[in-house]
């Protein structure tokens, strides 16, 4: 029988005030790989102030969860599965956002449950800046007899055809460290030891959503010229690791109005995929 708390469906969650200052800005863009000279994005100084990658909405928003368990959640078997963002309007350098979140739905497996949660951010006023969106699977939580649910869109590139954008950052071998001053301290990502014991992994890997931030950072350029006003939503799957020190590839290939979007890592595996970004 499942620990998860099934009754929480479709409850929002109460309303919380989460508050970050340029300081908490420039650490979350360093942590995605910007480097100096991408000066609206590190300089606090800069013209009407520094800029926000839109992936600072998966930070902002994590205040937002509710509680799916009265026993608690067992990290270890909690995953991260796929992860949207949906910009309204970019972030102020700074200030005040009222989070609410609601789980939209639990789906059974049979040896896991997946877990759908939504959280939306607005400002003190009340204007709307994002929806983000969280699926995660809870291994050994499913078998009540729920169901199953919907059957996942299939995006892949189209065979054949060079993408419309590709863009490679190397992250540093130090990424997960600084990363996860932004509020993730899973020592998954931090400690060998934690990280031999996982059984699946020899040695510490990069948060997903650094990665989702890497590549949020590369749409960004390579589709909005650095403009995150153009940026609107992405949708990505969680499909493989990577370790700090790896080179990550981000491509788009323009489909139906969006682009679909692939990660590599420099071994050639797909870190992100059937994904899609939508811009202005």
């Amino acid at each position: 029988m499942t620990s998860l708390d099934l009754d929480i469906i479709g409850k929002e969650t109460e309303e919380r005030v989460r508050k970050y200052t340029w300081k908490d800005v420039i650490l979350y863009n360093l942590g995605i790989g910007a480097q100096p000279d991408e000066l609206k994005f590190v300089y606090e100084r800069y013209p009407g102030g520094v800029q926000v990658f839109p992936s600072y909405a998966c930070i902002v928003g994590g205040g937002g969860f509710p509680r799916f368990s009265k026993k608690g959640i067992d990290g270890a078997r909690f995953i991260h599965g796929e992860q949207m963002i949906k910009l309204y309007k970019p972030f102020p350098s700074e200030g005040e956002i009222k989070v609410k979140g609601v789980c939209e739905n639990m789906f059974d497996k049979g040896k896991a449950a997946v877990i759908h949660t939504r959280i939306s951010g607005r400002t003190i006023e009340g204007e709307q800046i994002f929806d983000t969106k969280y699926v995660h699977f809870y291994i050994g939580e499913g078998g009540w007899g729920g169901d199953r649910g919907p059957k996942a869109e299939t995006l892949d590139p189209p065979e054949g055809k060079d993408p419309n954008f590709s863009i490679t950052y190397k992250t540093n071998i130090n990424q997960a460290a600084l990363y996860r001053l932004s509020g993730d301290y899973n020592p998954l990502h931090i400690d060998p030891t934690f990280a031999k014991r996982s059984g699946k992994f020899d040695r510490p890997i990069l948060h997903g959503l650094c990665t989702y931030g890497h590549a949020t950072r590369a749409i960004v350029y390579g589709l909005c010229e650095g403009d995150v006003s153009r940026f609107r939503e992405f949708n990505a799957r969680f499909t493989s690791e990577v370790y700090p020190g790896e080179a990550l590839t981000t491509e788009g290939w323009k489909e139906n109005g969006r682009y679909i979007i692939q990660v590599r890592s420099e071994r050639g595996t797909v870190v992100l995929g059937n994904a899609y970004a939508i811009i202005d």
